[in-house]
């Protein structure tokens, strides 16, 4: 376990993570109306988690010249996202958080998303709620709060990634042409010579941190501290309850379709087919910036659509353990156990890294960075007198 406890200098570990060293101290989705939003039922908790009355509300930007560099989303529309400025001394540091919210893998998932707001900027909210690591406030936040924090919208359903279309049915899989519009976007908005930037996502989101977090690096000068977190990104290549692939299966037609392959390293492609090197047990041993890691190990997003999806158990006897673990039998909690021990050895060649820095919490959970409750609250554990 010490492994998994390795930190990058003074690092509050947990649900609030230091990952700097200095002082300064998705699924989860969310529907707008003209007041405030609500979370829609957390996968991390058993009730929906309401946003804090006083949640700070950032508006939308689209990418007025996107369009022309063929970034859009996949119904063709412009690509956005949601900036609040910092102020004081973290008025050159930077915040980047992709958002996530699954992905889809073929033309009949595409063309439904495609009338979403995880499709569309047309249906995007207008304002969203900044809590969790993008608050702006020290007390919930403290170690990122006056930052530029900005939140990038995902249209594309690839984890930013692909880079395609389907001219039959109009979609445009453009999550790569996305990612590098919204960055040079916020270059010119004076993101171009930072002190610090951060990538970090939730989920899909996630995973898109992993994908681009040394390209990310590329776009900085030598001086600029450039560090990335993964939020419930770290999906596992894992066999389901029926002995099949079902995310592998799912991966497959994303990368297939979105047309991924040519945006994965080559330090991955070289050597293994692009599915697999779209699961981050197979990326992240060989990414060059630092990099923090925050997952639950038993992932409860994992747990519903990867290892016991309705595919995979169709006649329901995981239903029960699913809705409340306490209801699983002896042979379901050793399964869980052994995807946590998968998510463990999925892990081992990155921990040795120093610079590197990983928590893995024994929660059914799924995204903990962007919510307050699971960042920054007043009953967060303590661990060596820092709060997690």
């Amino acid at each position: 376990m010490e492994k998994l406890k390795q930190l990058w200098g003074v690092i509050v570990i947990g649900f609030v993570l230091s990952i700097w060293g200095v002082k300064g101290h998705e699924f989860d989705e969310f529907f707008s109306n003209k007041s405030k939003v609500t979370f829609l039922e957390s996968i991390y908790g058993a009730s929906a988690a309401s946003v804090p009355p006083n949640a700070l509300m950032v508006g939308l930007t689209l990418v007025q010249g996107a369009a022309a560099k063929g970034a859009v989303c996949l119904d063709g529309t412009l690509p956005g996202y949601h900036l609040h400025p910092g102020s004081g001394e973290g008025a050159n540091s930077w915040l980047i958080e992709l958002e996530g919210g699954g992905w889809c893998n073929n033309m009949k998932t595409c063309v439904y998303r495609k009338g979403t707001h995880r499709g569309s900027s047309t249906l995007f909210e207008k304002e969203i709620p900044f809590t969790g690591i993008l608050s702006n406030k020290a007390e919930e936040n403290p170690d990122f709060f006056n930052w530029n924090r900005v939140k990038i919208r995902y249209c594309d359903g690839a984890s930013f990634a692909g880079d395609s279309e389907d001219k039959a049915t109009g979609l445009q899989f453009r999550g790569q042409r996305i990612w590098l519009a919204g960055i040079q976007e916020l270059m010119s908005k004076g993101m171009h010579n930072p002190d610090q930037a951060l990538l970090s996502g939730c989920s899909a989101g996630g995973l898109a941190s992993i994908l681009h977090c040394d390209e990310f690096q590329s776009f900085f000068p030598e001086s600029t501290k450039v560090k990335c977190l993964s939020d419930a990104g770290l999906f596992i290549d894992a066999v389901d309850v029926s002995g099949g692939h079902t995310l592998r299966d799912f991966f497959g037609g994303v990368v297939s379709l979105h047309g991924v392959k040519k945006n994965l390293p080559s330090t991955c492609t070289d050597h293994l087919d692009p599915t697999s090197c779209f699961f981050p047990q197979n990326l992240i041993a060989n990414i060059e910036t630092p990099m923090f890691i925050l997952n639950a190990a038993y992932d409860s997003w994992q747990i519903h659509e990867s290892l016991a999806s309705p595919a995979a158990d169709p006649q329901g006897t995981w239903h029960d353990c699913k809705s409340n673990h306490e209801r699983c039998s002896t042979s379901q909690i050793q399964f869980l156990q052994d995807f946590r021990n998968d998510m463990l050895n999925a892990v081992k060649g990155f921990a040795t890294s120093r610079q590197n820095g990983l928590f893995l919490n024994s929660c059914f959970a799924h995204c903990q960075s962007e919510r307050q409750d699971t960042w920054f609250a007043d009953d967060s554990p303590v661990i060596d007198n820092k709060v997690s």
